[in-house]
């Protein structure tokens, strides 16, 4: 166990390495002040327009749980970020070992960290693996129920705790509900038709994966009646069939991304580090075919590991959401290919001293020598933080900002200079001209309230979205302009939340 805890440890500081490689934005900053809230007492989150996605029961805990320890602010945000992904590849490596014995399981272990790492030597994959909030963390939902499913199909208990875990995690994301449900009833089901017995723990676990959704539905509904956060519709829309053999590429293209199998300039040893993550990819895919032709004999854990790529992938790819550089809604695949792969590549039991030795020390070497390959990408300070200091220096603790300069200014100044995020329209709802307006994603309605708040200044971006002209035009001219880095402050003696309109419809 002191082994376990330790290697966890060794693991939990390259990650948290690695992430300092990319720099938290406005989405990751919205999280964290989010879970600052909730951890605050602010249970339901009143005024919070979320995205499409909550990370209700896993992120935003976990992430405010680290804060209540480090504050608000860039650290914490890392932190909460390697934590998640270290989380992540902790219940894969449970259901890599499950079955093997020794030496077996070390080398499972090893070869779970090095597909999870591969994806880190490339920076795209690092903002969705290894950065703020996003659908890694709901991995977690997916491997525990199939982590109990495996080892206590059984029990008593595993039908009520699985429908409680799915039912978590279709409150923090629907992709629980079009993955892992699917993928329960699917396996557990075909067991209960070849077994021909209806009255067994697979039938339980069907009726507990059916349940969870209307149970999930019942808690928003019922969060929703007690004044609970708003959310933006998720994009469950089909797309036409005659584009899917387009979004067959875009999804393979993907992924291959995902896992940093694309070279990229930014790639850790360029070529070679390209080579591996396609190895591992490679791996996977040996893994899932392995799985194929094995269906019947195969384990309850590799069928729905199998079941979940599966859904996960085809539902992505008949959806509306394929396009370059949108992996981040089948981040999944990762995590359970690793496991897939570290299951088809090494024996439960690995006889003879010499060649246990030789496995792990090789594999351990391997996964070694990625973790700190991708740890020597240069930290970046973030960029925000000139902006952040100098309005903290001036007074100027309110004010407003385009989304990408807003919620991570409040960040990177531990929440004592808020800016709150606005968007810029013309000619919209009977309002002609350019107006602003508080924004219908990832905000919270309280913030512009002009009674409880006073806006005094607006930055504007010198080369971006928000131009100081824009704001002018709008707002009038302001009593006071300062440069500071690549953005301008626009000083006023008036209330700006005065002058924003409210919400609009979808643009």
């Amino acid at each position: 166990m002191a082994a376990w805890v330790a290697g966890g440890l060794v693991v939990f500081a390259f990650f948290l390495r690695i992430s300092f490689g990319e720099r938290v934005d406005s989405d990751g900053a919205n999280s964290a002040l989010q879970a600052w809230d909730l951890v605050h007492g602010h249970l339901m989150l009143h005024g919070w327009i979320m995205g499409d996605a909550t990370f209700y029961a896993f992120e935003l805990p976990l992430n405010g749980i680290v804060q209540l320890l480090f504050g608000v602010g860039n650290l914490a945000a890392h932190i909460g970020s390697a934590l998640t992904y270290l989380i992540v590849a902790a219940c894969a490596v449970a259901l890599a070992v499950t079955s093997s014995r020794g030496p077996a399981r070390a080398v499972r272990c090893a070869v779970v960290v090095a597909v999870l790492t591969a994806p880190l030597l490339a920076g795209p994959p690092i903002l969705a693996l290894l950065e703020e909030p996003d659908h890694i963390g709901t991995s977690l939902f997916l491997l525990l129920s199939f982590l109990l499913i495996d080892r206590v199909p059984d029990r008593p208990f595993t039908a009520p705790l699985v429908c409680l875990i799915l039912c978590a995690g279709e409150l923090s994301d629907l992709t629980v509900r079009y993955v892992a449900v699917p993928a329960v009833v699917l396996v557990c089901g075909y067991r209960v038709l070849a077994a021909r017995k209806l009255r067994s723990g697979d039938t339980a676990l069907v009726v507990a994966a059916v349940l969870s959704v209307p149970l999930a539905l019942a808690l928003q509904a019922a969060m929703a009646h007690f004044g609970a956060f708003a959310m933006a519709l998720p994009q469950t829309r089909l797309s036409s069939p005659r584009l899917w053999p387009h979004h067959a590429s875009l999804t393979w293209l993907n992924v291959r991304v995902l896992f940093g199998s694309v070279a990229r300039p930014d790639t850790r040893l360029g070529g070679a580090g390209a080579a591996f993550g396609l190895i591992c990819l490679l791996a996977a895919l040996f893994g899932l075919a392995r799985v194929i032709w094995t269906w019947r004999r195969a384990s309850r854990a590799e069928q729905l590991l199998l079941a979940a790529i599966v859904f996960n992938v085809g539902t992505y790819l008949v959806s509306v959401m394929p396009s370059p550089g949108r992996y981040r809604e089948v981040a999944a695949v990762v995590p359970c290919g690793a496991v897939l792969a570290a299951r088809a590549l090494v024996p439960a039991r690995i006889t003879g001293m010499s060649r246990a030795f030789a496995a792990v020390a090789a594999t351990g070497l391997i996964a070694l020598l990625s973790l700190a390959t991708a740890a020597t990408r240069p930290p970046l300070s973030p960029a925000s933080a000139p902006l952040a200091a100098w309005l903290e220096a001036h007074g100027l603790t309110y004010g407003i900002a385009g989304y990408w300069d807003a919620s991570i200014v409040t960040l990177q100044s531990g929440n004592r200079v808020q800016i709150r995020a606005v968007d810029l329209y013309r000619n919209i709802d009977g309002h002609p001209g350019l107006n602003i307006y508080a924004p219908a994603w990832e905000t919270n309605a309280l913030w512009y309230d002009a009674s409880r708040y006073d806006a005094t200044f607006a930055v504007a971006d010198s080369y971006g979205r928000y131009p100081a002209a824009d704001f002018e035009h709008f707002l009038g001219k302001p009593a006071a302009t300062y440069r500071v880095a690549s953005w301008l402050v626009l000083v006023y003696r008036a209330n700006l939340l005065q002058r924003i309109l409210p919400r609009p419809g979808p643009h």
